[in-house]
């Protein structure tokens, strides 16, 4: 496997204008780093796995149904055997502990993507929806990890991007990735979509961020990155041609996440304000952050389970990486799509401690990290090899935790 000699690995973020494909080698095989990266990734998640099915032995949960069978779990199996329809009725409100919400909760807050593909496996395969979910979910993981590494190698080349992959998989809530949660689906898709923005293939990261703005509620961040480099490059190409597949690419975007919420609006019968709504019976809107300051405060002041402060601190870690990426100079749509997730977690309210389970999706956070711990790694292996082995054994143990010990929903 050979490397273009034109392509060195970038010292520094490269603006989304000046971005090169770099060649992934002979034919259409996997790169060397891009495989290795992946196993990585997927050891890791063995391991994560493995310390959960160790926490949960004592008190003989079944790892497999903890894993396919929690919280949003369910809601999602639910509409992949049944469709759209059901309400539940709670007396105690949202149960996040924020004091918002009435307890209304619709399944019209879930977007169909990932069910529907649960339910067309469930169709293909002998696979119960447990199992198809999960199916859907670790392949979509891979995917995404993979998709991870074309970005983190076509901007700053092999080392970094496999360092992005592992830090991506060893975060504190990384558990997620190997549950029948929607998030490796949206990575997944925006991922590829972004990569595709960089690259100019424009219809494909249209394509992909319509299935992303499909899968979550936040996947119109996908969109808008799309959208921003379309404009991006129709400023730059300003009195040249604008080539056809540029068009068809911004038009594609925004169709997944608009055609599902204007749906949902019109079956609520009010196709402009429906979906929020729906939303708000949850207890989940934005509102630029004061419910979530409010939250804040009455946490410190009276103290909480420690999944509280730890989703404190991520966002506050995410809002710094944030402010690191801005000043790296990373290519517009890495910024917008990254903004955009963080915006919705810290302006959103409700739900306090799935916040940094929004933020799951947002690898393009985790970049400055990757290149500087990829220069710790060339200059001082033993230090990276024991930060990368801190970082996963928080991981594996935190995620544990949250799943098999907190009860609260993630």
């Amino acid at each position: 496997m050979t490397q273009a000699s034109t392509a060195p690995a970038a010292a520094e973020a490269v603006p989304a204008d000046r971005v090169r494909i770099r060649p992934v080698g002979r034919g259409r095989r996997l790169p060397t780093s891009a495989a290795a990266a992946l196993g990585l990734f997927v050891a890791a998640r063995l391991c994560g796995c493995l310390v959960l099915a160790v926490v949960a032995r004592p008190s003989d949960r079944r790892p497999l149904f903890l894993l396919g069978r929690s919280w949003d779990s369910v809601w999602y199996l639910r509409i992949a055997s049944h469709g759209y329809g059901h309400t539940l009725h709670s007396r105690s409100g949202t149960g996040t502990g924020t004091g918002t919400g009435t307890g209304i909760h619709n399944d019209l807050a879930f977007f169909p993507l990932y069910p529907a593909l649960i339910r067309g496996i469930g169709m293909l395969t002998p696979l119960d929806g447990m199992a198809a979910g999960l199916l859907v979910s670790w392949t979509a993981a891979a995917v995404a990890a993979l998709g991870i590494h074309q970005v983190g190698r076509l901007l700053h080349g092999p080392s970094v991007a496999t360092v992005l992959v592992v830090l991506w998989g060893l975060l504190p809530h990384s558990i997620v990735l190997s549950m029948g949660y929607t998030e490796p689906v949206l990575t997944a898709f925006a991922a590829w979509s972004l990569y595709a923005v960089l690259t100019r293939r424009w219809v494909w990261a249209g394509t992909l961020a319509a299935l992303a703005g499909l899968s979550r509620p936040n996947g119109f961040a996908v969109a808008a990155a799309v959208l921003a480099a379309a404009v991006q490059e129709v400023w730059r190409m300003r009195g040249r041609g604008v080539p056809h597949r540029l068009w068809t690419g911004a038009a594609l975007a925004p169709l997944g996440w608009g055609g599902y919420v204007l749906w949902v609006g019109r079956r609520r019968g009010d196709p402009l304000g429906g979906y929020f709504t729906v939303q708000r019976l949850w207890g989940s809107r934005f509102d630029f952050g004061v419910g979530s300051l409010q939250f804040a405060e009455r946490m410190m002041l009276h103290g909480t389970r420690l999944h509280f402060p730890m989703a404190l601190v991520i966002v506050a870690v995410g809002t710094v990486l944030f402010a690191l990426l801005l000043a790296d100079r990373a290519p517009l749509p890495l910024v917008v799509y990254s903004g955009l997730l963080l915006a919705v977690a810290l302006g959103g309210s409700g739900f306090f401690e799935s916040k940094p389970r929004f933020l799951l999706p947002a690898f393009p956070l985790l970049i400055v990290v990757a290149q500087a711990l990829a220069r710790t790694a060339r200059a001082r292996p033993w230090h990276a090899a024991v930060v990368a082995s801190a970082l996963a054994g928080f991981s594996f143990v935190y995620g544990a935790y949250l799943v098999v010990l907190a009860r609260s929903p993630l």
